[in-house]
């Protein structure tokens, strides 16, 4: 299975005006250097944008009609007459007294406080941002494979692989059967054993991870479904998923690297498919739940007599 940017968001709804900056901010390192000019811009000014013509945008930002138009339909409109609409119900929503959508980068002088608000509103956004661009469908489908899964292989490294371990949690509380690697040769050796009834799930911002890319595909290959968390769907991962949920980040800066957004994003993601997962095998979840929380109920008490 192959996918391209053109076919992960085919067939979508054109997203919302507030979704727009979302999906910019999450497709741009993956345009080429004249479609993020584009993008940039038309996130940048949506008010003085959905005045140009096609022509118009293309000659501030330096580039082609044709840039213009492929810009357009990666953002998830059919044209650039749509992309207009939704530039302008954003300009709107802006002027409506919304809080500006970018935020100064943390300087190493910054006061404590000031970083404090700054790293709230950047997590904020990033949550946000998720949300608009997350893909309910796929979503659903990829807790419905979850929930009926033999086996779920989870892999991830870095900061990644500390979101795997955090999935890996959730879904052992609920009675799952579930495994997290970091080390890529125990993954791609458990990924040999996956079939149909099993899930592979791979975590990775950038898409390119090697040593997440790699199970993934061996998972693939023997039938198992898998699932990809990427900041990049366009990305090397996207080949090997047949499920591709999309996270968003904040900028990055010196002292905020993507490592940083990147985690806040995917958590909110592994929260969703477990909260999906749990819903959908309620009757054997909640027992599960109980059961683990009694069994570590006095690990959380005072001794007596300590």
């Amino acid at each position: 299975m192959t996918h391209d940017v053109k076919e992960i968001f085919a067939g979508e709804a054109p997203p919302a005006p507030a979704a727009l900056a979302a999906k910019v901010r999450t497709l741009a390192p993956s345009m080429t250097r004249s479609m993020q000019r584009v993008a940039e811009a038309v996130a940048g000014d949506p008010a003085g944008c959905a005045a140009l013509t096609v022509t118009g945008l293309a000659e501030l930002t330096g580039t082609s009609e044709a840039t213009v138009v492929r810009t357009a339909r990666l953002l998830g409109y059919p044209g650039y007459r749509d992309l207009r609409l939704a530039l302008a119900g954003l300009a709107a929503q802006q002027q409506s007294g919304r809080a500006p959508a970018v935020t100064a980068d943390i300087a190493v002088d910054d006061p404590i406080a000031d970083v404090v608000a700054k790293l709230a509103y950047d997590e904020q956004q990033t949550l946000a941002d998720t949300a608009a661009a997350l893909d309910t469908v796929q979503l659903g489908a990829a807790v419905a494979a979850i929930a009926t899964a033999r086996r779920i292989d989870i892999y991830g490294v870095g900061a990644s692989g500390l979101v795997a371990q955090d999935l890996l949690q959730k879904l052992m509380r609920i009675g799952l059967i579930a495994h997290a690697h970091s080390d890529p040769h125990l993954a791609v050796t458990g990924a040999v054993q996956l079939r149909a009834k099993d899930v592979a799930i791979a975590i990775t911002h950038s898409g390119s991870t090697g040593d997440v890319i790699e199970p993934l595909r061996v998972a693939f290959e023997h039938g198992a479904t898998t699932v990809a968390i990427t900041g990049r769907p366009s990305g090397p991962v996207a080949q090997y998923a047949d499920h591709i949920l999309t996270t968003s980040t904040a900028r990055e800066s010196e002292l905020r690297p993507a490592a940083m957004s990147s985690r806040t994003s995917q958590l909110l993601v592994v929260d969703c498919l477990f909260v999906g997962v749990a819903q959908r095998t309620y009757e054997t979840a909640a027992p599960a739940l109980s059961a683990s929380y009694e069994a570590l109920a006095h690990r959380h008490s005072p001794r007596s007599g300590r």
